[in-house]
């Protein structure tokens, strides 16, 4: 999203405008849902995706007709065969399309979108068009979203009538907080970049932490595992892969006294047990070990750093669909 708005943003200061195409509803087994985004440019070239095939090949050539007139619209794609006004897709389900042309009037709003982009705090894209007039674009924090929480809510709102009334969670608060940075942390960082979460990155050894070894890290910290100087919030996912059962131990009974939305750790059958016989001895709960995911990650029989990185972050993403 931060990509694409970034060159949205490029684009309208050059003076360009832009076609936006924005799915505002999915059902079925539709390839992407709702707030997914394609950008259309007006020599034809294009810009994220709305979940290819001829969807979005017949959204791409909708949009053009944006740049020659046209009026902001909602068109309906049925995906599957079985129907007369299907598209020739097998997959099935259908996506509600919106277009509009953005202009250099947009990049206040669209810069307000990439900074909240950028920030921990709950914030929503909303949108409100009444006869092909887009009456209202703009970003909602989290003090305005509660006057409506129907509206502004944990999943994107269509309401279709008069006037289209929609609204979809633009940034969730939370970040990842990694604990250990080696082999597979190195390769955990990039991969949860890439699926949209923040990362802080904490290590107690000084030649790991840094940005030569964690350039997507939002944050990187060195300091001591026995006391953290950071305090995860509910909001946020801990990911603990120290060394050595020792530093997973301090991690743990420090994080287990908090509420955090997702806690995982690395590590053996005999690691993991002995663990759990510390964590008692300092009296931490049952209740408080069993919310811990370990073996960390998805069971996708991984092996390796990289593949033990996508069955965490597989992981991850469950749990983050699970609490929308």
């Amino acid at each position: 999203m931060k990509k694409l708005t970034h060159k949205l943003i490029a684009a309208l200061e050059k003076g360009q405008n832009a076609a936006l195409c924005t799915i505002l509803e999915s059902t079925g087994s539709s390839p992407r849902g709702a707030g997914a985004r394609l950008a259309v440019f007006a020599d034809g070239s294009t810009a994220g995706t709305i979940g290819g095939g001829k969807a979005e090949l017949l959204a791409a050539q909708e949009a053009l007709t944006l740049f020659d007139g046209g009026k902001p619209c909602l068109r309906t794609y049925e995906l599957g065969p079985e129907k007369p006004s299907a598209i020739g897709m097998i997959c099935g389900g259908t996506v509600k399309v919106f277009f509009q042309l953005l202009t250099p009037q947009e990049i206040p709003v669209l810069r307000k979108m990439y900074d909240a982009l950028n920030t921990d705090a709950n914030a929503w894209l909303t949108l409100r068009v009444t006869d092909g007039i887009v009456e209202t674009f703009e970003i909602v924090n989290e003090e305005a979203a509660a006057a409506d929480p129907t509206l502004f809510s944990r999943r994107a709102v269509l309401r279709e009538g008069e006037t289209l009334v929609y609204a979809e969670p633009l940034v969730r608060a939370g970040r990842v907080f990694v604990f250990g940075g080696g082999h597979v942390g190195q390769a955990l960082v990039p991969v949860l970049a890439g699926v949209g979460f923040r990362v802080s990155v904490y290590d107690s050894r000084p030649e790991l932490a840094n940005a030569e070894h964690f350039a997507q890290a939002e944050q990187i910290i060195c300091g001591s595992y026995e006391q953290i100087t950071v305090k995860p919030t509910e909001n946020d996912y801990v990911v603990i892969m120290t060394p050595g059962h020792q530093g997973d131990f301090a991690l743990l009974s420090q994080v287990l006294r908090l509420q955090t939305r997702y806690v995982g750790c690395i590590g053996s059958r005999h690691k993991i047990a002995r663990t759990k016989e510390l964590l008692r001895e300092a009296g931490i709960s049952d209740e408080a070990i069993a919310r811990v995911h370990w073996p960390i990650g998805l069971p996708i029989l991984a092996e390796t750093p990289a593949e033990i990185a996508i069955s965490i972050a597989a992981e991850l993403i469950k749990c983050r669909a699970e609490c929308q």
